[in-house]
């Protein structure tokens, strides 16, 4: 049938285009790059390393048109929740959309672990005596901290954004122009015999573990999808945000990348016995500018650090929320504090979910854990929402279309190519560790989970389908340009 056009909930369309483009960025340059530089190194085996940032780039540019063709076309507030419900509800009902917030409670906690990790490998700078257990408890205790703030409801969340923003922007530039002051370009670009032979399958296995950290480096290319309510224009300015987000950051990571390696000898970032493996930004502070330079800096980045982990747990305690709300997830979780008006069980099960991931990043490596993330993502997010473009063009020829993904169906296959050899080189990166086992597992559980809620609830396969199609309420419209 078609409804009437969804509800936008109170939000106004007040997002521009600059606006949009800077949230994208903010959630895309985090404490990410400066802890990933020494594992995208160590993976290629040498300053050839550049290539996992722009073949990043090309993933995120070809899976953000994916996001950009259903952003425009179904611009409410939501993202990956929305469109999978629109395309999947005619076979499965509800599932796709329930697999979606069960995987996203398992994969935005342990994006946050990351950050954590890295704000005890810095810390580790300014404390080089800082010992395995201490790290830990420092850890899960800036966890903690994070749980108890946003508990006790915090007031001007975007001056709070701001300021991260402003502090991530500082820390980055510093270290950008730390390193062009000492640049060496024989540093920079004196490769390894034999860097680029592609016979054998060691520049393949490289750069599949690069392409993994690469695009990990670029996850929030998507973030005004998630906030189509309240983006002007957005059948315009979606594909714009995505598509600049992501040139801006891979300029930004060029800069970062390659001035780093152009001070600092990338064989010290495979040394874990160095500093410069773990806390490479604070060792090309140290070497141009000084110690006082690098403590400095260093601090910013566990601002940082600490700024995105707080900021990340805000926005998906509410993903389980909204789900609940609207009746595609378990009710507890649309239960709100009595007082200060948050989703309690969504945030309480992050918090402890970011605290394992934490744990486990410890005690393997950070690569292990982007890799689990990744995987996770892969099956229930990615490879569906490509599936969902195609299912929609079909299913919904009538709807409204701002944007059509440009060389349709080529940017779908090169981002499902992208995210499948991530999936599939992930065992081979993290040999045994398994995280396409744990990956299948959570998806596995989520069956079982949404089987229990099914039943609870009445809905398909223990109740009628029942066919939404929201969005279909105007005839198409002329493409819009990106």
């Amino acid at each position: 049938m078609s409804g009437s056009p969804p509800p936008e909930g109170g939000f106004v369309r007040r997002v521009g285009l600059f606006q949009a483009t800077a949230i994208n960025m903010s959630q895309m340059c985090g404490i990410g790059p400066f802890v990933t530089i020494p594992l995208m190194v160590a993976a290629f085996g040498g300053p050839q390393a550049v290539i996992g940032f722009v073949a990043g780039a090309l993933l995120a540019l070809a899976d953000g048109l994916v996001w950009a063709e259903l952003g425009a076309a179904m611009p409410g507030s939501g993202g990956s929740y929305v469109y999978l419900r629109q395309a999947f509800q005619y076979r499965t009902g509800r599932l796709m959309p329930f697999l979606f917030v069960w995987t996203a409670m398992l994969f935005i906690p342990l994006i946050m672990s990351t950050g954590v990790v890295g704000f005890v490998q810095y810390l580790g700078y300014l404390a080089p005596n800082l010992g395995q257990t201490a790290g830990d408890l420092i850890g899960l205790g800036v966890i903690v901290l994070v749980v108890l703030l946003l508990w006790r409801g915090i007031e001007n969340i975007a001056r709070i954004t701001a300021v991260m923003w402003a502090v991530m922007i500082a820390s980055v530039l510093l270290v950008i122009v730390a390193a062009a002051s000492d640049f060496s370009p024989h540093l920079a670009f004196t490769y390894p015999s034999h860097s680029f032979e592609l016979t054998g399958g060691h520049f393949w296995l490289g750069f599949a573990g690069g392409l993994t950290i690469g695009i990990y480096d670029y996850l929030g290319y998507n973030t005004t999808a998630y906030m189509g309510a309240e983006i002007k224009d957005p059948g315009r300015t979606l594909p714009r945000s995505i598509i600049y987000s992501i040139l801006g950051i891979m300029a930004i990571y060029l800069l970062l990348q390659i001035g780093t390696l152009g001070v600092v000898d990338w064989h010290r970032m495979t040394d874990p016995n160095d500093i410069a493996s773990t806390s490479v930004a604070s060792a090309v502070l140290e070497k141009t500018w000084g110690k006082g330079a690098a403590d400095t800096v260093t601090v910013l980045i566990l601002i940082t650090a600490f700024a995105s982990v707080f900021t990340g747990l805000l926005g998906g305690s509410r993903v389980p929320y909204d789900a609940a709300r609207d009746r595609v997830f378990f009710r507890p979780y649309a239960k709100l504090h009595p007082r200060h008006s948050f989703p309690m069980l969504g945030l309480a099960t992050m918090g402890v979910i970011t605290a394992i991931g934490f744990l486990i990043g410890r005690h393997t490596d950070l690569a292990t854990l982007i890799q689990l993330l990744t995987t996770v993502m892969v099956l229930v997010q990615a490879l569906a929402q490509i599936a969902a473009v195609t299912v929609l063009r079909s299913r919904q020829p009538g709807l409204r279309r701002p944007y059509r993904m440009w060389l349709y169906p080529v940017p779908s296959l090169v981002a499902l190519v992208g995210w499948l050899v991530i999936y599939g080189y992930a065992d081979k990166n993290s040999p045994g560790r398994h995280p396409i086992e744990w990956s299948l597992g959570w998806l596995v559980l989520g069956c079982v989970a949404f089987l229990v809620w099914a039943r609870l609830e009445k809905v398909w396969p223990f109740g009628p389908k029942e066919i939404a199609e929201e969005y279909l309420t105007a005839p198409e419209a002329e493409p819009a340009s990106a």
